[in-house]
């Protein structure tokens, strides 16, 4: 079974009946363009080789193109006021326990393989909330058969997912091309489930290539594209003319959450080594350094005499990280990564998400006026739990923005004290003020009803020792407050330190 591929050729008539087009230049398709010696452009004439028509491309490659739909489990927190005489007075009875409800999801899909593979985004086939889980992955292809999925992998850094689809005979399927080779102005084809709409066909041009978004990802790299891309295109491919996946539909742009003409794909140069991984079972690795960076602004290069558009501002270093340990300093500023130019078509992000963990590899900054190279170690890049937790006492106005979704593992603590609570690592204690060899837990969250909420403990505090004992991890407040039980004493004292304020005692009950 060979891959849905269809050469698209084109013969040399143009599209207005097949005559010779020209512009009031008098100069012929095709003609040479001049260029003045004030460098404006002359005697511009469309290329001949405009395509007549899509449709023997889609014919070919709309097999292999296939909806997907979820169908999830959202569980709905209790109504406080139900089981209660005002609830009652409402209607609304019962104890006022957690219900569920069903929710779906719809995207767009591609199979790589005759044996069932299907690639995806992450987001199409990933939970909607965090109080969801995906109960069933269903792809339906164009002629209305469906098949329940198996999920693969996933990648949520990429968003990239892959499936997979059994049948006895081979599927049809698509191959990814070369999306180095794409150039603005490139005709595209897009096909997908737009609002659930199967089998939809929109054409256009590749508007930018590596389009930068500003979100500062590792992968904010896109090919971008006027082609009309909605809700539920996500996950599709986009074909060149030669019947090849260039990029995955992933984005738009939009003020009013239609189509303007600004989409976005994943480059398949980007998406297959990731998709390659996830189709064999492997975890993506990719590589870390533990900075928070910015690129220059143009005021910023300006100072120091450096080209606009290129280079990075380190602002922040983790400690604990492959660049703190190799010495980069806030303020750094980094011009190239193992011989690459950083740039915001080619970000720092980027450059070291794609090199092997463990690689040692040159890092040219400049500090305090001088130029200098830094060898470092790239590290593993954390989970994106691990991440989040790294970084989730921002600022105070935001601190319900940065906390993990799954912070719920030290239970016995919330249940007894009404706090949740984290080991402080040196990059926690870096984030609340506290010097790097800090141990204790921090407080993520407080109940508001609870005593310690009552006596004052607030998110952010270090929780030192317990009963004067010193204390450096989660199990260890957890076994304090076992002991205490043990010996039916029901308070702990607690001693707090606070960013700012002198370390305190404060006894809080067990509840």
């Amino acid at each position: 079974m060979k891959p849905v591929r269809y050469a698209y050729s084109v013969t040399s008539a143009l599209l207005l009946g097949g005559a010779a087009l020209t512009l009031t230049t008098g100069y012929p398709a095709g003609a040479q363009v001049a260029q003045n010696d004030d460098g404006r452009m002359s005697g511009i004439v469309p290329r001949a080789g405009a395509p007549e028509t899509f449709a023997d491309l889609t014919e070919q490659l709309q097999p292999a193109v296939v909806n997907i739909s979820t169908r999830q489990v959202v569980q709905v927190q209790a109504n406080p006021f139900a089981g209660t005489p005002l609830g009652q007075l409402f209607g609304q009875r019962g104890q006022g326990e957690p219900t569920t409800r069903e929710g779906q999801s719809l995207g767009s899909g591609f199979l790589i393989s005759s044996d069932g593979f299907v690639v995806t985004n992450n987001h199409v086939v990933a939970p909607g909330n965090p109080n969801a889980t995906v109960e069933e992955i269903t792809v339906t292809m164009p002629d209305g058969t469906e098949y329940e999925a198996e999920l693969v992998g996933a990648d949520t850094a990429s968003d990239l997912a892959v499936l997979k689809i059994s049948r006895s005979d081979p599927f049809p399927f698509v191959e990814f091309g070369d999306s180095s080779a794409a150039r603005p102005g490139d005709w595209v084809v897009a096909i997908g489930n737009p609002f659930g709409l199967g089998g939809t066909v929109t054409s256009g041009i590749v508007s930018a290539v590596y389009r930068n978004t500003g979100t500062a990802g590792a992968y904010d790299r896109y090919i971008q594209t006027d082609a009309s891309i909605n809700r539920g295109n996500s996950g599709g491919p986009l074909f060149d003319m030669q019947g090849n996946v260039i990029g995955i539909n992933n984005a738009i742009f939009s003020p009013s959450g239609g189509s303007v003409g600004i989409g976005f794909a994943i480059p398949a140069e980007i998406a297959q080594p990731i998709v390659a991984q996830l189709q064999r079972g492997e975890r993506v690795e990719r590589g870390y350094l533990g900075v928070n960076r910015e690129p220059l602004s143009d005021d910023l290069a300006a100072s120091l005499g450096l080209p606009e558009r290129q280079g990075e501002i380190i602002q922040r270093v983790l400690p604990e990280g492959p660049a703190g340990a190799a010495g980069i300093r806030a303020g750094d500023i980094v011009l190239t990564i193992d011989g690459k130019n950083v740039s915001p078509d080619q970000n720092l992000s980027f450059i070291v998400a794609n090199i092997a963990p463990g690689s040692t590899v040159p890092i040219e900054l400049i500090r305090d006026g001088q130029r200098r190279t830094v060898q470092v170690t790239v590290g593993a890049r954390p989970t994106d739990e691990e991440l989040q937790q790294s970084q989730m006492f921002g600022p105070e106005e935001d601190e319900e923005e940065q906390l993990p979704q799954n912070l719920d593992s030290n239970d016995a603590v919330a249940e007894k004290l009404g706090l949740q609570v984290v080991p402080v690592t040196p990059s926690i204690a870096e984030q609340l003020g506290s010097g790097s060899d800090t141990q204790g837990v921090a407080v993520a969250r407080v109940d508001r009803n609870s005593d310690a909420a009552r006596k004052g403990i607030r998110r952010r505090d270090i929780i030192l020792s317990v009963n004067y004992e010193p204390i450096s991890s989660v199990a260890e407040l957890e076994a304090a407050i076992a002991e205490a039980e043990r010996n039916d004493r029901p308070a702990v004292l607690l001693r707090i330190q606070r960013n700012g304020r002198p370390v305190a005692y404060v006894p809080v009950r067990i509840r």
